[in-house]
């Protein structure tokens, strides 16, 4: 009798154990997807947002985590999806800083930047930045290098027939460096574009152009991406395509469902496991041996 009881409670659970299990293996996860988005692009396509064109430059999809090789992957990988966007600024605003005393590059020939102090100073004098050493290798009169005598600078003449050496000042025996000298809002052209002289102060000179500009935008798979003032969410139904939407909404219902998704299909697992448990455990106890 006893065993036939426990026969009983065990066919019982085991089919609640199996209705169960069958309802997690048949559950289907929510799937999320934009529904009318505003902006449904592929790589190298184009779309507009408040008069500014965007570009699609690239759409990648790279399996991520997990580990290992050969051909079954790693465990745990998963597939990131993310897309970069680009835009032209027609006019963006560069600038360059020259230092007081500093070399520069200008007209295709290198400059001493000099300043000279002031209150408010507004020009600054550009002064060739001469090589001696190569003046001094191409005159077979002079040595090589100069000298200092007494914290003056000399640049020594060969020994003659005598063998005497003349010492010649460094100012009188190289030439004059060139000069140029510009005031604020002086116009002048710089790395191929239109310059202004922006501001001068006691320890830099910045110019200032316009010219375009690139710029990327990175774009992540479920994330918001700002585009100009308007903010998207954004979306990779797929490896190739990307979908930009303003309804929020759209999201938050998913979390939702799979929240729901998951806590039923949680509470399934445990109504499972434990009628197999109890099947067990009654089973154990029906041949249990009988006191009587």
């Amino acid at each position: 009798m006893q065993r036939r009881a426990a026969a009983v409670y065990v066919a019982f659970f085991l089919v609640v154990g199996a209705v169960s299990f069958s309802l997690i293996a048949t559950a289907s996860a929510p799937h999320f997807s934009v529904e009318d988005p505003e902006y449904t692009l592929e790589g190298g396509e184009s779309f507009t947002v408040d008069g500014t064109q965007y570009n699609v430059q690239s759409i990648e999809a790279e399996m991520t985590g997990g580990g290992g090789g050969g051909h079954g992957g790693g465990g745990g990988a998963t597939l990131e999806r993310s897309a970069t966007l680009n835009w032209t600024n027609s006019s963006a605003r560069y600038t360059q800083a020259w230092e007081n005393g500093s070399t520069v590059t200008y007209d295709g020939d290198d400059w001493n930047v000099s300043i000279e102090p002031s209150a408010d100073p507004s020009e600054v004098t550009l002064r060739e930045a001469q090589n001696h050493t190569a003046i001094l290798s191409e005159d077979p009169a002079v040595e090589n290098e100069t000298t200092t005598v007494d914290g003056q600078v000399y640049v020594v003449q060969r020994a003659g027939e005598n063998g005497s050496r003349e010492l010649i000042p460094a100012e009188d025996y190289f030439p004059a460096p060139a000069t140029q000298q510009f005031s604020e809002g002086d116009e002048v052209q710089f790395a191929g574009n239109e310059t202004t002289v922006a501001a001068v102060s006691n320890t830099t000179v910045t110019l200032e152009w316009f010219a375009p500009q690139t710029n990327e935008i990175a774009v992540e798979d479920t994330a918001n991406v700002s585009i100009g003032a308007n903010t998207y969410f954004a979306h990779f139904p797929n490896n190739e395509t990307l979908a930009l939407t303003q309804d929020y909404g759209q999201y938050q219902a998913y979390q939702e469902q799979s929240t729901a998704f998951k806590t039923h299909s949680d509470g399934l697992w445990g109504v499972t496991l434990l009628s197999g448990l109890i099947s067990v455990f009654v089973t154990g106890l029906a041949y249990l041996p009988s006191r009587y």
